[in-house]
């Protein structure tokens, strides 16, 4: 303290609590703005002044965060697309090709922490770049593998982690730093709508680039000298912005990280970060298994319904099913994100819980469509279809929401090592172990029945069966999130603009008089 804050006697206040004085401009609750609920929101000068970029340019930014993030999950799940390949080319079970997926996730879930630590301390663009990077290297490489050498694939998909973990951690709070209120969720669902883009691009582009080069291993190259593009376009346009600068208000410190542990404790006591991140968690875990075993699914359908022949030793597996469902991916993955977006930001203006509420309605009302379309595959594969429309659409309704909740929830100088922790926590109980768990289900029913191609297709189906159990249990922990989300957003807010210091809960603090209302510090930062 120094200066007039400074006082050279205790006192006794008025009001004790850590929270800001009635009257506060801007504040929830204040008489000087009785109706606010939200700090001032910036104009296009006011943000262009804090960060230094034009509208334009902040724009352009974000179209390069999209294109690298549906280059992302394009990479990811070409795999899926061409797995009844590699089934055959390795020859390996469905236990060995849920592996694949879960050895991948696994590594990615590892190094999540260690970017987001360094994403809340380090230059963001340049630890972008080098993780894009060394992702592109590994991936071509992985394309060049022998067939006896099963272990190696799994070792470079393991290793493909570091550059996305470099990547999803980090980007999403660039964003934040750019735009505030409902420019930013705007700007998170342009973000997100590359995910279910660039699933079903992964699975087009691998299903057609095989057919065309009549070589599964051209699917995996593709990617590679995209990523190479992705690397340029971040060094040349992206520029970091000041953290947190958008959301403080003018005459406010600016913010400090704390130790990674102090990170944790707060993350850990934030009822809303941590049950929004479990809910996320079965999004993960439905989505993460339909990724991976819905094309094979439906091919077996297509066999059980005579409608295909069986893909057997030594031949090509040729079906359009990854192709169809890619197309649905894209379709529903756009539709359902803006949907989500815009069903939660007019619900927003009546009731302030609208961002959890239309998460779990997307989670609760998914389940009993992907239930029936699972039931639905041996009588009819458009229901099947139909059915998996419907239920993807509401399961994609929560991708740019859930983000804009850690987003509100957690200060930005924890914002990345909270998107880390909630990637480790989605993906270690979510989709790093769900492709694995379903093909080991589906292979220990398969030795309980006579081999044909029914088994292989009731085992599937009775083990995907799991995901709309998991779907509801998601939906649940959205409605507890909507208990909590008021007052933590709240508390972040007040945080941000200086009004409520994080302390610990050994300080020692007393009451004094500080620009002109009574606030809590330390005792050694008082000189009597």
């Amino acid at each position: 303290m120094s200066g007039s804050d400074s006082a050279p006697f205790l006192s006794q206040a008025d009001d004790t609590d850590d929270g800001p004085a009635p009257g506060t401009p801007g504040l929830p609750g204040s008489m000087g703005n009785p109706k606010s609920e939200d700090p001032e929101v910036l104009d296009q000068e006011g943000l262009q002044r804090i960060t230094g970029l034009s509208s334009g340019r902040s724009a352009l930014i974000v179209a390069v965060l999209c294109y690298i993030n549906l280059l992302n999950y394009m990479d990811r799940f070409t795999v899926a697309g061409v797995l009844p390949d590699i089934e055959q080319f390795f020859d390996i079970g469905d236990g060995s090709s849920g592996l694949i997926q879960t050895v991948f996730i696994s590594s990615y879930m590892v190094l999540a922490p260690v970017f987001g630590y360094l994403g809340d301390r380090y230059n963001r663009k340049y630890l972008m770049c080098g993780g894009i990077a060394f992702w592109s290297l590994v991936t071509l490489g992985s394309s060049f593998i022998p067939r006896e050498r099963f272990w190696l694939l799994l070792l470079t998909r393991g290793l493909v982690g570091v550059g996305e973990a470099s990547y999803s951690t980090i980007a999403p709070t660039l964003i934040a730093d750019l735009f505030v209120a409902d420019q930013r969720s705007r700007m998170l669902s342009v973000f997100y709508f590359a995910i279910p883009v660039g699933s079903g691009l992964g699975y087009i582009a691998g299903s057609k680039v095989k057919d065309v080069a009549g070589d599964w291993h051209w699917a995996l190259r593709v990617t590679p000298g995209l990523g190479v593009l992705a690397v340029v376009l971040l060094f040349l346009v992206v520029r970091e912005p000041p953290r947190g600068a958008v959301e403080r208000h003018s005459d406010s410190p600016p913010l400090n990280p704390t130790s990674w542990w102090a990170d944790l404790r707060a993350l850990a006591r934030n009822p809303s970060f941590i049950l929004s991140s479990l809910g996320f968690t079965a999004v993960a875990f439905v989505t993460g298994s339909l990724a991976l075993w819905a094309p094979a699914f439906l091919l077996r359908s297509r066999v059980v319904l005579g409608e295909t022949p069986p893909c057997l030793p030594g031949d090509s597996c040729s079906s359009s099913d990854s192709l169809i469902f890619g197309l649905i991916t894209c379709l529903t993955g756009v539709l359902g994100v803006g949907l989500g977006v815009e069903i939660s930001r007019r619900l927003r203006r009546t009731n302030p819980r609208a961002d959890p509420l239309v998460c779990a309605a997307g989670l609760l009302g998914s389940a009993p469509f992907l239930f029936l379309a699972l039931a639905c595959a041996r009588g009819s594969i458009v229901a099947t279809y139909i059915f998996i429309f419907i239920g993807e659409t509401l399961l994609s309704m929560n991708w740019a929401i859930v983000a804009d909740i850690l987003l509100y929830v957690v200060i930005p100088t924890r914002r990345s090592t909270a998107e880390a922790f909630q990637i480790v926590l989605s993906h270690l109980l979510g989709d790093a172990g769900s492709p694995y768990l379903i093909g080991s289900i589906s292979d220990r029913l398969r030795r309980d029945w006579p081999p044909s191609f029914l088994s292989e297709f009731r085992a599937l189906q009775f083990s995907l069966m799991l995901c709309a159990f998991v779907g509801a249990l998601g939906g649940a922990a959205f409605l507890g999130t909507a208990i909590f989300i008021e007052s933590d957003r709240r508390q972040a807010q007040l945080h941000v603009q200086g009004l409520l210091p994080e302390t610990g809960p050994t300080d020692d603090r007393i009451v004094v008089p500080q620009r002109g209302r009574s606030t809590r510090v330390p005792v050694s930062s008082v000189l009597i």
